[in-house]
């Protein structure tokens, strides 16, 4: 079994930025994909950033340049850096972690964009 603890989440004004980070305990693999999706009201969840064990990222157009993922691998922590954040980013943030036996989820966090 896998755990996930996000943090990070909160208010944020127009431009700004914030930084996320998740945790990962119990059977993770050294081999695994860690990543953040987001979900707004009404809406499907998405594909924010995703990052290998090797380092490769990937990111949804709406963030590249503006959001920057990692990882700290000695940590079992992903990262994700948002800055010029915008209205439309405000979401739940979701932490995911893909390895062998599944995908497992954190429990969210709230990301709010307003001035």
């Amino acid at each position: 079994q896998v755990q996930l603890v996000e943090s990070g989440g909160g208010l944020v004004q127009p431009g700004g930025s914030l930084r996320l980070s998740c945790a990962a305990s119990g059977s993770i693999s050294s081999i695994n994909a860690m990543g953040w999706y987001r979900q707004a009201p009404g809406k499907q969840r998405e594909l924010v950033a995703i990052i290998s064990s090797g380092g490769s990222t990937n990111y949804a157009d709406s963030v590249k340049g503006r959001f920057t993922i990692s990882r700290d691998n000695a940590k079992n922590t992903v990262y994700l850096q948002m800055t010029t954040v915008k209205p439309e980013d405000t979401a739940v943030y979701y932490c995911n972690l893909h390895n062998y036996m599944g995908d497992y989820w954190g429990q969210g966090t709230q990301v709010t964009v307003s001035s």
